[in-house]
């Protein structure tokens, strides 16, 4: 059965990583892998996390499943987070996951089930497994402008004429802030264009929310996933907990689907139940019971959203330092964009020979396509970083 077999060709980020494990130079520096760090190299457990685990230790009497699609008083804390009181919540089915992967594979296969012949519209570029998570289902996808590498940017005016061909029951896939890889978010007025698109030409919104307050804050955000899902009936809304809480292993997403009636919301919600029962039936609870201790108490929270500005303040004094330190190094501000990019990543106007460079000849881990993990910065790794990406794309 499985003499021929050939295996698919690893994801590009786990290769970046596993090469970086092996390489034995002691300078070695990774911007690939995508996760908050702190300036000692480390993935911490928050505190906040620290704290509701020892109350749930305590207080929690069984280990016995939950719901097929989660826990109702996780689907309300982080609905509630991420929507406000925008959409009232009978709108709203809601489903727990596996990370936020999850959600989005489950919001596509939602997708396949109900209008197998909708198109997928990605932005150019956009995280890798949202292409292959496509590919995989077999589902039909294209991709739309999204971002200028000269300027570091959001190329509004050829993202709107591409959608401007979108048809009746499309999806269109928008990343809700923190744009992964390269960090160019839209603005508030693109939101409205885009709102106005997709309800003229009745095409539906999907909108990824993996770094909901690592871009301007927690509620800055989400406000143009809010303006969209006030003007726009249908909204499919897939959340990562794993970044803005640390709980990357824990693995807690949550998709949101914004319908038109509490009926309608009502036959999403058991085709959701199905989903989950159909792929890993009960969805893990541990992270998801963090999550909804910290959110439903406000000295917990507080604790939290504290930890949570540290973080994104961080990222950003990294942002800056980094533009500095290439504008010294090149004489000019030629990747001043990176001061008004959001979020961990940003894209390097680079090609697979400057990154091939990078790595075999200043031990410089970014991903294939240019992207690098701002968070994977050091006030240490700076100048150094800076001055091999000055020697290459110089």
């Amino acid at each position: 059965m499985f003499e021929n077999h050939v295996a698919p060709p690893p994801d590009p980020i786990l290769r970046v990583m596993k090469e970086f494990a092996d390489d034995p130079r002691p300078e070695k520096i990774d911007l690939g892998v995508g996760v908050y760090r702190t300036p000692d190299g480390r993935t911490p457990v928050m505190r906040a996390v620290k704290l509701a685990e020892r109350r749930l230790l305590e207080s929690q009497t069984s280990k016995g499943y939950v719901a097929l699609a989660g826990d109702s008083g996780f689907h309300d804390a982080l609905r509630n987070l991420v929507l406000g009181d925008c959409v009232h919540a009978s709108r709203i089915a809601a489903l727990a996951t596996p990370g936020g992967t999850g959600a989005v594979r489950h919001a596509f296969e939602l997708v396949r089930s109900i209008r197998p012949e909708a198109r997928v519209w990605v932005p150019d570029p956009t995280w890798p497994n949202h292409e292959a998570i496509l590919e995989t289902l077999g589902m039909p996808w294209r991709r739309y402008k999204y971002y200028r590498p000269e300027t570091g940017a959001l190329d509004r005016s050829g993202l709107l004429s591409d959608l401007a061909t979108v048809r009746e029951g499309d999806i269109v896939l928008l990343h809700g802030c923190c744009h992964n890889p390269t960090g160019a978010d839209l603005v508030l007025p693109a939101w409205e264009d885009i709102a106005s698109v997709l309800a003229s030409r009745g095409a539906v919104a999907m909108v990824d929310l993996a770094y909901q307050g690592f871009g301007e804050g927690l509620t800055e955000d989400v406000a143009g996933l809010r303006l969209l899902c006030r003007q726009v009936p249908e909204v499919l809304i897939t959340v990562s907990a794993s970044k803005n809480f640390g709980l990357y292993r824990d693995r807690v997403g949550l998709l949101l689907v914004q319908c038109t009636t509490p009926e309608a919301a009502e036959a999403v919600q058991g085709s959701l139940a199905w989903l989950n029962r159909q792929s890993y039936a009960f969805p893990p609870d541990h992270g998801a019971r963090v999550v909804t201790e910290i959110l439903s108490d406000p000295d917990l929270r507080a604790v939290w959203e504290g930890e949570l500005t540290e973080m994104r303040t961080g990222v950003i004094g990294l942002r800056r330092a980094l533009a500095d330190a290439l504008a010294d190094d090149f004489g000019s501000d030629r990747f001043g964009w990176l001061r008004a990019q959001n979020g961990l990543f940003s894209r390097l106007p680079a090609t697979s020979e400057h990154v091939a460079a990078l790595r075999r000849d200043h031990a410089l881990y970014v991903v294939g396509d240019g992207r690098i993990n701002v968070a994977g910065l050091t006030p240490d790794t700076i100048v150094p970083v800076a001055r091999a990406i000055a020697s290459v794309l110089g």
